[in-house]
């Protein structure tokens, strides 16, 4: 029998990790050792696995600067009208393998750092994550970047360079502990700062009214420094860019002051300017009215906006062409793409440079305003809207309340000509909400400042027009439009899983990455026994792979043969971990009602980050951690019932987890979850999902076929009726003995002895106050977890439903959505133009 294939030579039968040539093998060699040599002559003489990794890193990026440097000179020729993503989160991960694969490098790469007795996965894992976002959003913002670049439009990603990414979570005898994430610790191979291209921000002050308008006066300043990061776009020598604003004090910091002089305490304050970009709020679907988050909102936008007019009146076309002095052209040519309500400031942040500095006349400005920005909507929880009180927008930023004011008088005189006498609508439909304080409702601002506006799911996009902005859908509904999210296939298959993307690619080819609605194709094979056995064995092999990890790094075995049942997330209650909880509670008292019957075994894994102020989520988590300790020790459930808390959920642990899962856990309260992108992951990477008809699992179904999806529970049109009739917790709890006997486990201490009330918030929530009706959904849930494991016992009709749920992704790619975004709001097509690479001459 032969020995079986290392790593590395598995990695390199994968096509679709590029081919290794000789002599581009011999060439990164020489590149990665001349970067080496340079590291250690200045340094020390023995090199760590971090030296290698930098050296590779810097490797990778001489192969990007090229094509960077020629696609931005690209765009200057062109002058095509440019996109611009703005976002206070960009949840990039890491770096390396992404930039190897879309440069087509990866095999080549790997070959040579093999050759020099090194092993490629190794150094990739000493890359730290680029954690500047806390979940979805951010996430979503990384995706778009990939698919604008492959799609060749001319693209910025505009957000902060925190210091301090997402905080790392560590589990402490069952309970979460923050820690700062210091990411930037050992430098960060991937940015180039600009020191050429810094921008005063101006914050406080006071408004003068002179005979040339109103001027904004006695500002504190400080300086935004861009740090530019490469974006390559999949094998077409596209190189767009995320330019990430960092927060310096001016040389004068406190200094111009008539002060006396402390001069020592003034350089220690310029720490307080620079707070501004120290550190991302950790909180995701919940809105924190702080003033340094109303800073970092206010600083990214001014200074991209200050950046995008330069941008706008200094391109070639300008230099010969008056047309560039005037605005008129500027929405025809720039495109502001809001992502949330977080950077809504640039709607008055624009008009006030085109009102007070380039002195257009309102109207003219308003225009050209609405006409460039547009709004995606991410969420119609309450709590997660931003609701400004109106004391700190005047201390902080006096002449765009000025701004908001007058834009909401134009607002409401037009809302008031349209409904004569119709006073109750014009308070809802207000930019300022009346109460103590009062409130500037930016979600307002967003609608009325734009030129489009979007959901981010079928379901989701047809809420925010019969709910939250339906006065604002009555008078425009042109507006309103919906884009169904996406995630890139270079990261979320080849990347994650290249033993899948291999096997697909044997079948159908390899033009699927670009275009993932060619996934259909697989349905061909849908009886072809060889190929349901390879789709198997790769999910076995991806299951033994992270059963290993989790054996290395936390010292728990698991059993690989048995349902990798995965729910990952950040923890909320509208997400309902309690429900999976409840689940798992009920499947061990099931073990031990029967301990001989004949049980499908399952791992059910549990993961993601609880916002450190928020008390219910953290409990959470302790629950989890309690049941597991309960259930993982006890002899009688043996290993046919495991229950893992997967610490410190990130990208490139998510990376690892989703190729390896059997059941993607997608079980929000139908309504609540606006689309998810989780969801796609999983189904892309040949897991079934089981969930509610929300987000765009709706979507999934309507792809795939209901019936090769696990749904269950209530619709949006239940949950609106049991709304109206009123949610009793206590008849589910009367009426279902195996909820009343998990609920009472829970209370009386059973997972907590040394603590019996521990968990009794969660207990008191469920049973008098829970907005998210889970016990509502539990008998429906609990049957449609049965039906999982009669599928699983029938291991072939398991991994044809798989394929089916595969074959039926490609609507799900980010590369469709951007495509619609591009077409419907922005109005520019995309490109499969590839520029020629850099040892090839321009024209």
């Amino acid at each position: 029998m032969s020995k079986p294939l290392s790593d590395q030579e598995k990695r390199k039968q994968i096509s679709v990790r590029g081919i290794a040539g000789l002599g581009d093998v011999a060439e990164i060699k020489k590149s990665f050792n001349r970067h080496l040599h340079f590291t250690l002559v200045k340094d020390r003489n023995v090199a760590t696995p971090r030296d290698y990794y930098f050296a590779l890193a810097h490797t990778v990026r001489d192969h990007l600067v090229g094509r960077w440097i020629r696609t931005q000179q690209y765009y200057y020729e062109k002058d095509p009208k440019r996109i611009h993503y703005l976002s206070l989160e960009f949840y990039m991960g890491r770096t390396l393998q992404n930039t190897m694969i879309n440069l087509g490098l990866q095999n080549t790469c790997d070959e040579a750092i093999y050759q020099l007795g090194l092993d490629l996965e190794e150094l990739e894992e000493i890359e730290e994550d680029a954690g500047l976002g806390n979940g979805g959003l951010g996430r979503l913002a990384a995706c778009f970047l990939d698919s604008m670049a492959s799609l060749g439009l001319a693209a910025y990603g505009y957000g902060i360079r925190y210091e301090f990414g997402i905080f790392n979570q560590k589990i402490t005898s069952g309970w979460q502990v923050e820690e700062a994430d210091d990411w930037l610790r050992y430098g960060n191979p991937w940015e180039k700062a600009r020191p050429e291209y810094m921008l005063p921000v101006h914050f406080y002050g006071r408004v003068e009214h002179t005979h040339e308008g109103p001027k904004w006066v006695d500002t504190q300043v400080v300086l935004a420094m861009p740090y530019d990061t490469p974006v390559p776009g999949y094998k077409n020598n596209t190189v767009n860019t995320m330019r990430l604003w960092s927060a310096k004090a001016p040389n004068d910091f406190n200094l111009q002051e008539f002060n006396v002089g402390d001069y020592i305490q003034a350089v220690l304050d310029r720490n307080l300017a620079e707070n501004i970009s120290r550190v991302l709020y950790p909180n995701d679907n919940f809105f924190e009215g702080k003033e340094l988050r109303l800073k970092q909102e206010y600083f990214v936008v001014a200074a991209t906006l200050q950046d995008i007019i330069r941008r706008f009146k200094s391109s070639k076309f300008g230099c010969r062409d008056p047309v560039r002095t005037s605005f008129e052209a500027f929405p025809e040519k720039v495109a502001i793409q809001l992502n949330d309500t977080h950077p809504a400031l640039a709607i008055p942040e624009l008009m006030r440079i085109l009102v007070d500095i380039e002195q257009l006349d309102w109207e003219k400005a308003w225009e050209v305003t609405t006409k460039t920005c547009a709004y995606t909507n991410h969420t119609v929880l309450p709590e997660a809207l931003e609701r400004w009180p109106v004391y700190m927008f005047e201390k902080l930023l006096p002449r765009h309340l000025q701004i908001v004011y007058e834009i909401n008088r134009r607002h409401l005189d037009r809302i008031a000509a349209l409904y004569p006498g119709d006073h109750d609508r014009l308070r809802r439909m207000s930019l300022v909400e009346e109460g103590d304080p009062k409130r500037i409702n930016m979600a307002h601002l967003c609608v009325v400042g734009s030129h489009a506006v979007n959901g981010v799911a079928r379901i989701h996009s047809d809420i925010v027009k019969t709910t939250v902005f339906k006065d604002f859908c009555d008078v425009e509904p042109e507006k309103f439009q919906n884009k169904t999210n996406g995630i890139t296939p270079r990261r979320w298959l080849v990347l994650c899983n290249p033993g899948l993307a291999d096997i697909i690619a044997e079948k159908i080819g390899e033009d699927f990455l670009t275009d993932l609605f060619q996934l259909r194709k697989l349905l061909d094979f849908i009886n072809d026994e060889m190929f349901i056995r390879d789709v198997a064995k790769v999910k076995q092999e991806n299951k033994q792979k992270f059963a290993a990890y989790l054996e290395n790094e936390y010292k728990v075995k698991i059993n690989p043969e048995s349902i990798f049942d995965i729910h990952v997330k950040r923890i909320h209650e509208y997400k309902r971990q309690l429900l999976n909880c409840l689940h798992v509670i009920t499947l061990y008292n099931r073990i031990k009602k029967e301990p001989n019957k004949k049980f499908v075994p399952r791992t059910v894994m549990i993961g993601g980050k609880a916002a450190p102020g928020y008390h219910m989520a953290k409990i959470i988590i302790k629950l989890i951690t309690s049941v597991g300790e309960v259930v993982n020790h006890d002899p009688v459930v043996g290993d046919r019932l495991k229950v893992i808390f997967l610490e410190n959920y990130r990208v490139s642990l998510a990376e690892k987890v989703i190729p390896a899962a059997d059941l993607s856990e997608q079980i929000s309260t139908a309504g609540t979850e606006a689309s998810g992108t989780g969801n796609m992951k999983f189904m892309l990477n040949g897991a079934l999902t089981i969930g509610t008809m929300d987000g765009a699992n709706v979507e999934m179904a309507e792809e795939a076929g209901e019936e090769n999806l696990f749904i269950f529970g209530m619709r949006v049109e239940d949950v609106e009726a049991m709304d109206k009739k009123g949610y009793n917790a206590r008849e589910y709890y009367e009426r279902l003995p195996e909820l009343k006997q998990v609920m009472d486990q829970i209370s009386t201490g059973f997972f907590s002895p040394k603590e019996p009330e521990l968990f009794k918030d969660i207990v008191n929530m469920l049973m008098n106050h829970d907005r998210f009706k889970v016990f509502a959904d539990y008998e429906s849930y609990i049957s449609s977890q049965e039906k999982v494991n009669e599928l699983y016992k029938n291991p072939k009709e398991w991994t044809k439903t798989v394929i089916r749920n595969i074959a039926a992704s490609g609507k799900f790619s980010s590369d469709r959505t951007i495509t619609e975004y591009a077409r419907e709001i922005w109005g520019v097509e995309p490109s499969d133009v590839k520029i020629p690479p850099p040892n090839e001459p321009l024209e």
